[in-house]
């Protein structure tokens, strides 16, 4: 039965998306390593069945994807997405992805990343001269050389140390991993950092504001404790997660994700269980 981890945070209906798609995760160099959580792969092969429908409440990163579909081919900047990202996924397609950390796009590149909010761009646009990368990339025959490319191509662009982006990414950091941090002034208080200088940072390397990453931190604490089906009380979650009550975390939970909390964690469990029975009849076919 495929387990749940940190890994999963953001994807919905996890179990479900596993039994349409494969994903799998490459580690960034020592160097890209400074703005690149990680590279990543998506796969699938729908051929003869219905198209799937693929949700994510995205981490406030951008995205720069190499992709080779029946809809769209070549290489994109994908933005910070604020509301659920919903992918369909048919035929057959794949896609090579580098996921930078929050605001490590904006430090990379210079630019203001607010203005990819909720957009894709073709990656020539954005970066010039990657024409001939994205065609390469779409060529190779493996993830491990397709890292190797990125790693090669960007390897002469230096960048110098901004302080800025320090800050920004030691924010965020305590942002995503301190659930007691659940409103901007305490943010503020800890770092040390005024409000308008807070939004003015947030949108120039996140491409959002800082309530919003907040709140979508703790949007996907809960959507991964109740896919994981840990919770049994609704009031309490809601406590955690920093919500004025259940009720407001369940219209949040309900406008973001498009169901109830609770028909959310049901059709988790449900999900889980179909693929437990299904792991359990090839286990007996094939003793």
């Amino acid at each position: 039965m495929p387990g749940h981890s940190e890994d999963t945070k953001g994807i919905l209906h996890p179990d479900e998306q596993a039994r349409h798609r494969s994903l799998a995760r490459l580690p960034a160099g020592l160097e890209m390593g400074r703005f690149v959580d990680w590279y990543w792969s998506v796969r699938w092969d729908l051929r003869g069945r219905a198209p799937y429908f693929a949700e994510v409440l995205s981490y406030p990163c951008v995205n720069v994807t190499f992709e080779r579909t029946s809809t769209r081919s070549g290489g994109f900047v994908n933005g910070v997405c604020t509301t659920k990202s919903v992918r369909e996924l048919t035929d057959v397609g794949e896609t090579f992805g580098i996921r930078f950390r929050a605001g490590g796009f904006g430090a990379f590149t210079g630019l203001d990343v607010g203005s990819f909010r909720d957009t894709a761009v073709s990656l020539a646009e954005v970066i010039p001269g990657t024409g001939e990368l994205t065609e390469r990339m779409l060529a190779a025959s493996s993830d491990q050389q397709r890292r190797v490319m990125v790693e090669e191509f960007f390897a002469g662009h230096r960048i110098a140390e901004d302080p800025n982006y320090c800050l920004v990414s030691r924010i965020v950091e305590a942002m995503q991993h301190d659930q007691e941090l659940t409103r901007v002034d305490q943010v503020t208080e800890r770092f040390g950092v005024p409000i308008r200088t807070l939004q003015r940072m947030f949108r120039r390397y996140v491409g959002a504001g800082p309530k919003w990453v907040l709140r979508r931190y703790r949007l996907q604490d809960g959507a991964d404790l109740l896919a994981r089906g840990h919770i049994d009380d609704l009031a309490a979650l809601a406590a955690t997660l920093g919500y004025f009550d259940q009720a407001h975390f369940s219209r949040e939970f309900a406008a973001e994700v498009g169901m109830a909390p609770m028909e959310y964690l049901k059709n988790s469990i449900r999900s889980r269980n179909e693929v437990t029975s299904k792991v359990l009849r090839e286990q007996t076919w094939t003793s």
